[in-house]
């Protein structure tokens, strides 16, 4: 019997090892964690106190606000209303923006990249569409679908869209095709290979593109709002800039943080239920 890493590694009766988790301490198991959100909520609070420090001394608070300004300014916004109001216009933007471009941008990543000859077709195709800057489609937007909440859920869902396809077209076309050849020769059929080797092994690059397009999901319905809106947060920052109000901006941009950082939060709950398939490192 050995132990190393907080692991006993046993001989079994057939003489193979068998591993058996050793007890730990609190610590041990949960000790990096910890020091990592206590470093990060020591980081936030330097940046805060200094902030507020050179915001009442050195800096023109004109141009940068102050943490107590900005806070001072959410409560107001809580108190009245304005700030549930608008955030939940933008967060149904977000949401069902991010929805309809990952979703249709999985399937069609999926399905394309298991077609090679389509996929090399379309390829340039895609990517210049892809290299269009989305604020520039924001005006041709509005005057296909008007300024109401749809449009800012399909110039969303278009910014998504890109990220998810083509971070899971490579996830498909990256698929060890020995594994592949093994279902094959087990006498796996097309829609065998894509359930149970595809599927399972292009899940890192779906889940790769849902992360990399939560902020662009932000970006494109806030992108909407500011073009052409009365309602969200977008509004509300261009609201406060006309009004060289700048701790409202913060306080705005403020929110749009937390709600990015939830929605990163869900995705990471996603790809740990998703990945318990795959064998841990030592």
């Amino acid at each position: 019997m050995t132990e190393a890493s907080g692991v006993i590694t046993e001989t079994a009766g057939n003489g193979g090892p068998v591993r058996v988790a050793a007890p730990r301490t609190w610590w041990q198991r949960h000790g990096t964690t910890t020091t990592v959100w206590v470093l990060r909520l020591a980081l936030i609070a330097f940046v805060l106190v200094l902030w507020e420090i050179a915001g009442e001394r050195w800096i023109d608070i004109t141009f940068t606000s102050k943490p107590t300004d900005i806070v001072a300014r959410l409560v107001e916004w809580a108190a009245d209303g304005t700030l549930w109001l608008h955030s939940w216009i933008t967060v149904q933007e977000i949401v069902y923006g991010f929805l309809l471009g990952a979703v249709t941008g999985a399937l069609a990543g999926f399905v394309l990249a298991s077609l090679n000859l389509l996929y090399r077709v379309l390829d340039p195709f895609i990517m210049a569409l892809y290299s269009i800057p989305k604020v520039a489609l924001a005006p041709l937007f509005i005057v296909w679908f008007g300024i109401g909440m749809h449009m800012k859920v399909l110039l969303a869902a278009a910014t998504v869209f890109f990220l998810v396809f083509l971070n899971t077209a490579a996830g498909v076309r990256d698929v060890d095709r020995g594994l592949v050849d093994a279902v094959r020769l087990m006498g796996g059929n097309r829609w065998d290979i894509a359930r149970k080797v595809v599927l399972p092994a292009s899940m890192t690059g779906v889940l790769t593109g849902l992360k990399v397009a939560i902020p662009y999901a932000l970006i494109g319905a806030v992108i909407g709002e500011l073009v052409a809106s009365n309602r969200g947060l977008g509004y509300l920052i261009n609201d406060a800039a006309a009004q060289f109000d700048t701790a409202g901006v913060f306080a705005t941009l403020v929110v749009l943080s937390v709600i990015a950082a939830v929605l990163n939060v869900f995705v990471g709950l996603i790809d740990k239920r998703v990945n318990k398939w795959k064998p841990i490192n030592d």
